[in-house]
């Protein structure tokens, strides 16, 4: 009997205890879900009007503009703007009431790491601004040198704005990840080794292979300051007037036919221009 009298003792307290426990929590748990309610309908609110201040603002034309630089193919992305931004506030502010509910319950090592993860936010989203405004400018100067070589009728523009573009866009990938606090030191030593082997090799190959290239170039953008299509000219005897005026050389029709005249030749030699 003695027994089963300190079995019911024990069973006793430690009903008396667990119901202690849970009546002291209790207030803690009604508290963190108040919050979290409460929480989730400012989030609902605020959402509301950010979604309406993203579309006044016309956030989704940045979409557009990351599709018109072809840095996917000619494949358009799905997502829009405006859903990330919506998608990243409304995790943020979970995440805020989240540490509030946590601090209630005195769930310290959550709420601690929870305000580290909101401490590294920002970094993580300056560093997507910068890159995105990277990717503007690589794309404007990738429009810019393509439109100056083709107002000088310069082949290669494809290539040579592409090249610019890849350039300005990998400097800016590795700023952007140092901005979010990513160590590129291996990946920033392997793109200059890779820069400076393609500037050596590109620098070799225009001083060597491509110097008569570059000075017929040189010579066509001159020429093309002096004559105009329709002149009628001269050169060592040769009478015609100027059909087109090539990268290289110059086409003159004449009596008997037209008559392809290298651009050296017209530089070089005298040139007697008919009114």
């Amino acid at each position: 009997m003695e027994t089963i009298s300190e079995w019911k003792d024990l069973a006793t307290e430690s009903i008396s205890t667990m119901a202690g426990n849970i009546g002291a929590a209790l207030p803690s748990i009604v508290g963190a879900i108040l919050i979290l309610l409460v929480g989730w309908l400012i989030t609902k609110v605020v959402l509301l009007v950010l979604k309406k201040l993203l579309k006044i603002a016309k956030v989704d034309r940045l979409t557009e503009k990351i599709n018109e630089t072809d840095l996917f193919g000619r494949h358009d992305i799905d997502f829009k703007a405006s859903k990330v931004i919506l998608s990243f506030a409304k995790w943020l502010m979970f995440l805020v009431f989240l540490i509030v509910a946590a601090d209630i319950l005195n769930w310290n090592i959550i709420s601690s790491e929870i305000g580290n993860l909101l401490r590294y936010l920002p970094k993580l989203f300056s560093a997507i601004a910068l890159f995105m405004i990277g990717l503007y400018i690589a794309n404007f100067m990738k429009k810019a040198i393509k439109g100056v070589f083709e107002s000088f009728e310069l082949s290669g523009s494809k290539i040579i704005s592409n090249i610019v573009f890849y350039l300005i866009l990998v400097f800016i990938t590795v700023t952007a990840l140092n901005q979010a606090g990513v160590d590129t030191t291996i990946i920033t030593n392997n793109v200059t080794i890779i820069l400076g082997s393609f500037l050596l090799a590109l620098s070799i190959g225009f001083g060597l292979g491509s110097k008569e290239v570059i000075a017929d170039l040189l010579r066509t953008f001159y020429t093309r300051k002096t004559y105009m299509l329709g002149d009628k000219i001269n050169v060592n005897g040769v009478k015609g007037t100027i059909e087109s005026i090539d990268n290289i050389s110059i086409t003159l029709k004449t009596n008997n036919g037209l008559t392809i005249i290298p651009i050296k030749e017209l530089v070089d030699n005298r040139v007697e221009i008919e009114k």
